[in-house]
């Protein structure tokens, strides 16, 4: 098992909502960001420094964010259908 140590703590808002990032760093020098976007539902990206992985788990979270709005939009829009089918 891997020790894990906190090395960096920020907040980025998207869409009017404040997303936490964490990143840690592992035993080996590997640092990984994680956030928590629900219950059972974490983004995390790794990389070989803090910067590096900070600057990917940036970028890539309004991806990870927006996919999970474009599918909830999705499923709500569906079950309106269906409900009016019948």
């Amino acid at each position: 098992m891997w020790e894990e140590v906190l090395v960096h703590k920020s907040e980025i808002e998207l869409h009017g909502d404040s997303y936490q990032i964490m990143i840690y760093c592992r035993k080996d020098g590997r640092h990984f960001a994680q956030t928590h976007l629900g219950e059972n539902d974490i983004i995390i990206n790794d990389g070989s420094s803090l910067e590096e992985v900070l600057a990917k788990h940036e970028r890539l979270l309004p991806l990870a964010i927006n996919s999970r709005r474009i599918r909830r939009d999705y499923q709500g829009f569906v079950g309106r259908i269906k409900s009016k089918r019948f």
